[in-house]
This record gives C-alpha cells, structure tokens and sequence, in this order.
C-alpha cells in the first residue's frame, strides 16, 4: 500500500511539474556538515524547451525565491542569467533557458541533533513560452547529515556565480522616502524664513560687507571667508541635531513622541518664545559667552571665521529658537537621522544667502532695508508660535486623558490668536512695528486679510466641521470614536470584545493602531477613513481602535500586543484580521489617495456565491473598487471573459485586440471582460493600467475562480452567447482574426 501510495505521490509530482514546465531538484553540498555551519543546496531546475524561467532578480515577470526551513537562507547565488528589455512590461527581464542551478547559502540551526536532517525548500516562480505564462510553486526536501567532525569551512562559490539582489519595486517610492523629502523641503523653508527675523537679516549687509572689504586679501579670499562663515552656522546647527539623536538614542525619537512630559516642555518652550517675540521678554544666550566667542573669533584666520559664524548663530537664537524648536519637535516620530538631516538642511537655507551675495556682492546694494516690517514679522511670528504650542498642549492633553483642551478649546484659542494677527496687520491692535499715523502697504493689507480668512475657515470646526489637512493637528471632537458623522461605530481598546463579536455576526476585524499624540492618525480617521466610499466598506467590518501611546494600561497592553504579533509599533497601523485572529491584510502608515486604501480593504473581501441564472455559468467575480460583479446585467450579450495578469507577457500582447473588440462590437451586444489573476491584484491592477490603458470592464479573479474555469497557463479567454452558455474556450495568446471570428459565431453573424 505504501508503495502504491508513494508511486501516486511520485507521478502526482511529475505531472505538476509537467504542467508548469520546470523540473526541480535539490542537492546538499556538503552533504555532511556540522550543527550551525554554512552550506549551499543546489536547486537545480530543467526547463522544457521553448519556455524560459526568470532569474531571482528579474524586474519583469515574478523573480524565483526561495524559502528554506528548519534553516536560515543567508543568500541566493545565481548564474549570470540572458539579460533583455521587455518592452511590454518595460522592465529588465533576466531569463533562463534548458536547464539553472542555484545555489542557496543555508545557514544551519546550532541545536540540530547528529544525523541525517531533513530541509525542506519552497520555490515559487514563473515560466513563459511566446504565447502564455505560468505561475509556479514547488517544494522538496534535501537530507544533510550532522557530524560533529565535518569540516567547518564554507563551501567554495564556482565561478560565474553572483549574488542575486530581489528586483527593487519602481511604481512608487517608499513613503518614508516621500515623509524624510517633506519634511527636509520644510527645514529648507524655514532656513530661509529664518533670514527675514530681526536678529537675521540686519547682520547680512553688515556680516558680508566685513568679508568682502578684508585688506588681507583680495575678493577671492572674501569669498573663502564667507564660505567658512557659513560652514560655521552649519556646524553649529547640524551639532544640535546630532546632540539630539545621540540623547534619544535610535529608537528615543520614536517612543518619545507621545510622551507627555516631552510635549510638555516643548510647549512651554514654545510659550516661552512666542511670549519673546510678543515682547513680554527677551531670550538672550549670556553675555560672557557671546564675549569670549567673539573675541576668539577677532583672532584671524580659518579658526576666527568660523567661530564667528558660531558667534553668529547663537546671537540670532532669540529669533531662529522657535524654527529649531519646531524642527527638532518634528523629528519626533521619525527616524534616528531626521535631527541630523533636519539641522543640516535648515542651517544650508540659513547660510545661503551669505554664500551667494559673497558671489554676487553687487546684490548687496539692492536689498531691502530694516525697518518697521522686521518687526512686524517677529509679532506675526510671536502669535504663529503661540498658536504652535497648542499641539503640544493638546498632545499632552490626550495621552494624559484630561479631556480640558476640548476640540472647541482648542479652535478658539487658534481663532483668537490668528485673527489678533491679522487685526496687528490691519493696525487694530497696537504692538510694536506699527505706528499709530503710519500708511498701510498692499502687501500687509493682503497678509492681514489672510490671517483672518484663516481664522474665519476655522469656525466650521467648533461644530463638528470637517478641516482637511489641518484636522491632523486639531484634537478629535467627543464623537469621532463612538457614532460619528460618517455612520461607523468603533470599540475603543476592546480588542477581545471585537473579536467575539465578529464570531457572532460572522465578520471580519478591521483593527486601527492609533495614537492620541498621532498626527497622521488623526489625518487619517477625519479625510480618509470618513471618505464615503471607503465608510462604506467598512461598515461591512467590526471596527476597534487600539490607542498604544496613552499612559495607562490598556495603552501598554495595545502597543504589546502590536509589537508581538505584528512586529511593529508604527502608527497608523492597520490590520485585517478573522475572527481566529490569522492576519488578512495589512497597510502601515498615512496615505493621501483613497484607491490605495481601498485596495488594502478590498484584499479582504472574497467574490459572493454565485448568481442564479441571469447571469448564466458566467464566472462569478469581484469589481476593482470593491463588490462582486453584477453578471445579470450581461443577460442577452454575447460575453468575452479574458483571464489575464500583469506578470504575463502574452495576455499583455492580447489587451490591443480586446480594446478593439470592445469598440467594434460593443453596440452589437457584445461585453468583454478582463479578470486580473494576479494575488494582490487590488494593489496591483490600478497602477498597470496607468501604463496599459483597458477600455473594457476590468475585475479581479480568486483562487476558487482558479480552480473552477482551470486557468493555468494563463492567457485564458471563453466567449458566451446571448443565453450564457460557454461556446468557445482559447489556452494562450490569440491573434484579433481568431478572437473575431469566434465572437461573430456567438453572434450567429457566421
């Protein structure tokens, strides 16, 4: 029986093999080795003739990988494969043909027990002829023995062989990649707003006069010093940022963020300096240390420039404060290099101008003079900052639970401090930089107009208004977690209450890991997640938050469980999940376009049961923005179902043909229908077909569709008449005389 048994199991293997074209093999070298030693297993493959299989880092098609148990893969090594651009994937596809060996560098486990051992190796990869593709999966196991004695060295790599890099994805760039480039373009920014302060921008002329009239040298040495000058404000910043990272350590920055004793004092320091700029006080670094500085920096030379450039830096603080102090408070929740990066970037903008008037020093004689407007900026500033310090209010606020800077509260005290700005501006309020008889310019007439328009857009909010972007920095209102105006009902911090209930209602868990002090989270549950076509999807789940940066238990318990089961402590973190818990999907992290999102959701919706007979044996399938297909509305058409994926040159070849079709026929009866097979198709399909429009209806298959219609290799296409019956059924690529032909037959046009 048992031979009989392993006889089926051999010819069951042979014949998968067969189908998707690739025989594979595996070999251990050496086949004896000791416990915790590195060894290669050859995975050797024979490819049928006419079909190629694409290397382990191909950009085009799906790349070979390899999965290795109860070992460690350290690395894949390849031959150099046959190298072409694909045009129609437009990307690099690395292919081979006949027959590959790769070689898998396995680290053994140290605990494995003397003898033979089994490994068991997982290989998922593609093969393609000229007319269709096939995804493949395989696995085998190869026996090492484990002895003691064996040889500890590595096994030798045979030449030709390179390590194979996995294709880097090029449709979109990393979103932390998208955040750390915002938030230097704002560091930059605020360099240069920094030159317009009143400590800042009086010292220019003056600073670059004293390099450019030097008796010691001639203009080019003018130029030297300013540049050293400069270097000396970037040194002194860029410390500050490195001070930071290096107290915070590599993950301080990012538990730091929602510590309330951290946003404490940063928004009494930026009180403390809004209230300097008001002119309640001044801020001034002390005398002595200014003095000593100064006198180092009369001495001459490299050294005396650039500490002057120090000197300089700290002199303007009083001024420049509150930009480092928002930069640095920025970087909170970022990675260990923001502050690094951050300082850097701030204090080249800050530095530029004094490098290209030392270029230019006939600029010096056009640029505007102090007066008046300097000090209008340092109040407008003063009240900016103020208005500042109330996140950081409201952020202590939230993680402590005191529930006293309300959404309303807080709207107010921005409305107030931004229309006291605009009313300085317009001369209603008397502060320092506006004399009572002074004539008002267009320009200030505008800015003040603008401050209350802003301060006016803000009203909407005390009543349950939506804010757009801003409601990331506005404290949620009391009934966004309970019955919102969106009609989603969300479980706080009841993460096993949830799961209970989806049991009952036979639901999935939609679970969000926020945090109180989250910006992006707060962006995120006002202007995406309250987006009518996104509630209304998920209205369909069981919805929980899970706050992880709160000070009491239930927040602790929240970012434990976040860290142990999903390996991560981002915020926002979002997960599907069944009601035993085994992970559906997941997307970490903020996004500003709704089909995004909506892919993620739509990963955890399965096409419905099949329609009765309006529809016919027509495949049942889910639309792309999410729902089962509505078949019935096809009753009395003649239906082209093409089953396609984005990895498969040959149906990407067929897709001109379909467009065609559709828009010769279509007003004959005729429907076409293209269903992605792809796995992660939601996420995948928008993006492809930005490159390779479709104009027929688009879904997205499943593995019951699968199995059902059999539709490996892939192209497939079937044709239906007017009745639903399935007359013709075509396995690869066809050429636009066949698919018409075939579709004038079902329309009895013979």
């Amino acid at each position: 029986m048992r031979l009989v048994a392993g006889f089926l199991l051999l010819n069951l293997t042979a014949f998968a093999q067969g189908q998707q074209h690739a025989a594979w093999s595996l070999q251990a070298d050496p086949s004896s080795a000791r416990a915790g030693a590195t060894i290669h297993i050859r995975a050797s493959v024979q490819i049928d003739s006419g079909w190629h299989l694409y290397s382990a880092s191909s950009a085009a098609g799906i790349p070979a990988s390899f999965q290795v148990s109860p070992a460690t893969l350290v690395r894949v090594l390849q031959p150099a494969p046959k190298r072409a651009f694909d045009p129609v994937l437009d990307a690099e596809a690395e292919t081979y043909e006949g027959s590959a060996t790769f070689l898998l560098e396995v680290k053994l486990p140290a605990d494995l027990a003397a003898g033979p051992q089994q490994l068991s190796v997982n290989v998922r990869y593609q093969t393609c002829n000229a007319t269709m593709c096939v995804p493949g999966k395989w696995t085998g196991a190869v026996t090492v023995t484990i002895d003691p004695s064996a040889s500890a060295a590595a096994p030798a790599i045979p030449p030709g062989y390179s390590e194979a890099k996995p294709p880097q994805p090029s449709s979109s760039s990393n979103p932390a990649d998208q955040g750390l480039a915002a938030f230097l373009l704002v560091a930059f920014g605020f360099g240069l707003a920094s030159i317009f302060t009143p400590c800042v921008f009086p010292m220019i002329p003056i600073t670059m006069s004293y390099f450019l009239n030097r008796q010691s040298g001639g203009k080019g040495d003018g130029v030297v010093q300013a540049v050293v000058f400069c270097l000396g404000i970037i040194v002194l910043f860029s410390g500050l940022g490195l001070l930071a990272t290096a107290v915070l350590g590599p993950v301080g920055v990012k538990q730091l963020g929602s510590n309330p004793w951290v946003n404490g004092f940063i928004a009494v320091l930026f009180i403390a300096f809004g209230l300097s700029l008001l002119g309640a006080f001044e801020i001034t670094i002390p005398s002595s240390i200014l003095t000593r500085l100064n006198q180092a920096s009369g001495t001459g030379g490299f050294a005396g420039t650039l500490l002057m450039g120090l000197t300089f830096s700290l002199s303007s603080f009083a001024c420049v404060g509150p930009f480092v102090g928002t930069l640095l408070a920025a970087s909170v929740g970022g990675s260990r290099t923001r502050p690094i990066f951050g300082m850097l970037t701030f204090a080249t903008g800050l530095a530029l101008p004094f490098f290209l008037l030392a270029l230019f020093p006939s600029y010096l004689k056009r640029m505007p003079r102090s007066g008046g407007w300097l000090a209008r900026v340092k109040v407008v500033m003063g009240f900016i900052i103020l208005a500042a310090s109330l996140k950081y209010l409201a952020s202590l606020d939230q993680v402590a639970q005191w529930g006293f800077l309300t959404r309303e509260r807080f709207l107010a005290a921005w409305i107030v401090l931004f229309a006291m700005a605009g009313l300085y501006l317009l001369g209603f309020v008397r502060l320092e930089g506006i004399k009572p008889d002074e004539n008002m310019g267009l320009g200030r007439l505008l800015t003040g107009m603008a401050f209350l328009v802003f301060a006016l857009s803000l009203v909407p909010g005390m009543s349950g208004g939506k804010l757009g972007s801003l409601d990331a920095f506005v404290p949620a209102g009391a009934a966004e977690s309970a019955d919102a105006s969106d009609g989603l009902v969300w479980m706080k911090d009841r993460y096993h209450e949830a799961l209970d209930r989806a049991r009952r209602e036979n639901k999935l868990v939609f679970v969000d890991f926020t945090g109180y002090a989250c910006t992006n989270c707060h962006w995120m549950r006002a202007n995406m997640l309250a987006r009518p076509e996104i509630a209304g999807v998920l209205k369909d789940f069981v919805l929980v938050e899970l706050y992880t940066d709160g000070t009491d238990a239930a927040s602790q318990a929240n970012s434990k469980l976040q860290l142990d089961k999903f390996g991560t402590v981002a915020e926002p973190y979002y997960v599907i999940l069944d009601p035993d818990e085994k992970l559906v999907a997941k997307f970490e992290g903020l996004t500003h376009d709704p089909a995004e999102f909506l892919a993620f959701l739509h990963k955890a919706q399965t096409p419905a049961a099949p329609a009765p007979a309006a529809g016919g044996d027509l495949p049942q399938v889910t639309k792309l923005e999410g729902g089962p297909l509505d078949t019935s509305a096809l009753a009395g058409k003649v239906v082209v179902v093409n089953f396609w994926a984005t990895w498969c040159v040959p149906c990407i070849g067929e897709l001109p043909a379909f467009n065609k079709l559709h828009r010769d026929f279509a007003a004959q009866g005729v429907a076409v229908i293209g269903v992605s097979m792809d796995e992660d198709g939601a996420t995948k399909v928008p993006g492809f077909l930005k490159r390779h429009p479709i104009d027929y209806t688009v879904a997205l298959g499943s593995e019951a569709v699968n199995q059902k219609y059999n539709l490996e290799p892939l192209p497939v296409t079937l044709i239906y008449d007017r009745t639903g019956k399935q007359v013709k059924r075509f396995e690869g690529s066809l050429t636009e005389p066949e698919l018409v032909a075939a579709v004038r037959q079902a329309l009895g046009l013979g």
